[in-house]
């Protein structure tokens, strides 16, 4: 071969393209990926951050979380699924929220940074995927839904029911009359329990356990293992179980009662509290709360699932995804399908659909805020022992001091929402 044909021959080499870099090949060019940032890896975030990575326009960069050991099984997570040692690791979400190859942020963290966190990202200039419950008090829902509307973000609640076909099918039958002129919606929220002495023990190395900011928006308290094993337990970091699996089967009332823009206008119950310890939230529920059309709203911790009744049927699902009514005919209209409340790929593939086209989310914004209020007016009642009025539209409670300045809290510094 002669000497110019040889470098026409290694200049057209230097100059080859990958298929995968073009699109081609069924890979997505870079020019359409979407690029992702996990903040906060225990189970729920490392399940999360699972779903995202079996998504081929998505492309993980960098992982973060207060825990060592959580930051290295992220990174072995997405460096095992890339086949690469190119995601970066930190315990600071201000670097994370900096950088500006990021598009999007999944945020895991626990209730008392999810608010706070999503309205960080989204002054960041992320669209954020955020795990439920979102916020530890209804101001904090409200504040979360202004600024992701100031900033034009894309924001998902992980309430993943929203995206699965069988909750859909309930909540279609229901809108459309199969059980007849509903009446009553019951929520059956599961067991719940834990407690122990929340004793003072040396605070871990910061790059170990950084337990400060952990805490976050909480007040701050000596470190315990059992505070910080049972955060779900104590009102400074979360809300019981009616936060954890309200904010899930609310939102399902919400939407088969066709007001997920509203919500109940009254609530009262009684609850089972735990002994002398740690925990102090509610363990055994039960609450009665009244739409203004008269609807009844049933809260109480039988096995997990959600009954619709109506003056001429019911129909009843679980959380395992099986549904059962009464007539059978409605089970007959179409195929009842079974999806259990595990399925997460259509609400993380809703998500990702919804940065590219701007449009809202399968829980955007204000729809998982109207869900988290109820969680909240359930909660506030308990607590004060007592029944509450609550105005939907003004979102105050009626004529309610004591109930009103347990709307919103003062956040420990310097976080803010």
């Amino acid at each position: 071969m002669c000497r110019a044909a040889t470098a026409v021959g290694a200049a057209a080499a230097a100059y080859v393209v990958p298929s995968a870099v073009l699109g081609k090949d069924g890979a997505v060019a870079p020019s359409e990926r979407i690029t992702l940032a996990a903040i906060g890896l225990g189970g729920r975030g490392s399940s999360d951050l699972s779903h995202f990575l079996q998504q081929a326009d998505v492309r993980c960069l960098v992982v973060c979380d207060c825990f060592a050991d959580r930051r290295r099984q992220g990174k072995a997570m997405v460096d095992g699924h890339y086949g690469n040692k190119d995601c970066a690791v930190t315990r600071f979400h201000d670097e994370v929220l900096g950088r500006p190859d990021i598009d999007a942020v999944l945020v895991a963290v626990g209730d008392r940074w999810h608010g706070v966190m999503s309205m960080l990202a989204a002054r960041a200039g992320k669209d954020v995927y955020c795990e439920k419950p979102f916020c530890l008090t209804i101001g904090e829902g409200r504040a979360l839904v202004e600024v992701t509307k100031r900033y034009g973000t894309v924001w998902q609640c992980g309430m993943q029911r929203r995206s699965n076909d069988a909750y859909r099918f309930v909540a279609e039958a229901v809108r459309g009359g199969m059980v007849g002129r509903l009446h009553t919606i019951t929520t059956y929220l599961g067991s719940w329990g834990g407690n122990g002495v929340a004793r003072p023990e040396p605070t871990p190395d910061p790059q170990v356990f950084d337990y400060d900011r952990w805490l976050g928006q909480a007040p701050w308290a000596p470190y315990s293992g059992t505070r910080v094993a049972l955060w779900r337990n104590h009102w400074d970091t979360a809300g019981g179980v009616i936060a954890d699996m309200g904010a899930h089967y609310f939102d399902f009332a919400q939407w088969g009662h066709d007001s997920e823009m509203t919500g109940p206008v009254e609530y009262e119950g009684s609850a089972t509290w735990p002994g002398d310890g740690f925990a102090n939230v509610p363990f055994d529920v039960d609450v009665r709360a009244r739409y203004a059309d008269g609807v009844r709203l049933l809260v109480n911790c039988g096995n997990k699932g959600v009954r619709f009744e109506g003056d001429q049927g019911w129909i009843h699902l679980t959380d395992d995804g099986t549904i059962t009514a009464e007539p059978k005919s409605i089970l007959k209209a179409r195929a009842a399908p079974r999806v259990d409340w595990s399925f997460m790929g259509g609400h993380v593939r809703n998500f990702l659909d919804c940065i590219k086209s701007r449009k809202l989310t399968a829980s955007h914004p204000e729809l998982a805020h109207r869900a988290h209020t109820m969680v909240h007016c359930a909660n506030i009642c308990l607590r004060l022992g007592r029944k509450v009025q609550w105005d939907p539209k003004a979102e105050r409670f009626v004529n309610d001091d004591d109930a009103n300045n347990m709307i919103s809290r003062t956040m420990r510094g310097p976080w803010r929402v």
